[in-house]
């Protein structure tokens, strides 16, 4: 049986399926043709995740879909991306009977916060929780290390800035503040999702470092 995950083609996305031994498939699903990552047990789908078509039966699904407002060019196309195609997968997912979720949001994220970005971030956990998952898994890392100019996208320039500041710092800086490498938060959240405890849990920055460990 395979495994279906959204967003491949993003930094934790990519280093979720450059870890993915299997067992089975994983479904990649993508906007474009030839996004990608390679691997003998990848398989891309090229998708328009607003008008999804039914999804293979599955038991396990990734979300890794992500944007910020400035690359997306409004709050209305990162809501499409955020809550609406996060949504929407979720909702496909479970449809093809995925039992284990597991979702990239961030820190910050509340469905009551006065930002924009962390009330859509907060939206689309309370909408995923209302999807029937025996459990779901919502990593919520504080600043991603890894390389976005490898993957074809634009920097982030406060995440650049800050970066630049902290990884110097190394172990100096707490768990819980210390940037997180997209692989380590890859492997927490696929051996979490793995783990299958029922209900929601919510990983933070501190655990992924501990959990996603080489």
């Amino acid at each position: 049986m395979p495994a279906l995950i959204a967003g491949a083609t993003g930094l934790v996305g990519r280093e979720l399926a450059r870890h993915w031994t299997g067992p089975g498939d994983l479904m990649m699903l993508v906007r474009k043709p030839g996004t990608a990552p390679a691997g003998p047990r990848l398989r891309p789908w090229p998708v328009d995740f607003l008008a999804l078509p039914a999804l293979p039966t599955a038991q396990e699904a990734f979300c890794c879909l992500g944007t910020t407002i400035s690359q997306a060019g409004s709050q209305a196309a990162f809501r499409a991306v955020d809550f609406d195609a996060v949504l929407a997968f979720a909702r496909a997912a479970r449809a093809a009977g995925v039992q284990r979720f597991g979702l990239v949001s961030a820190l910050g994220a509340d469905s009551r916060a006065s930002s924009f970005y962390s009330r859509v971030k907060g939206e689309a956990e309370v909408a995923l929780a209302d999807q029937g998952f025996e459990s779901l898994v919502i990593a919520r890392p504080l600043l991603l290390a890894g390389d976005r100019a490898a993957l074809g996208q634009a920097p982030r320039l406060g995440e650049r800035l800050a970066l630049t500041i902290a990884l110097p710092l190394g172990r100096l800086v707490p768990a819980a503040w210390r940037p997180i490498q997209a692989a380590c938060v890859a492997r927490a959240l696929l051996r979490a999702v793995r783990e299958g405890r029922p209900g929601q849990r919510v990983l933070s920055s501190a655990e992924m470092q501990h959990l996603g460990a080489p």
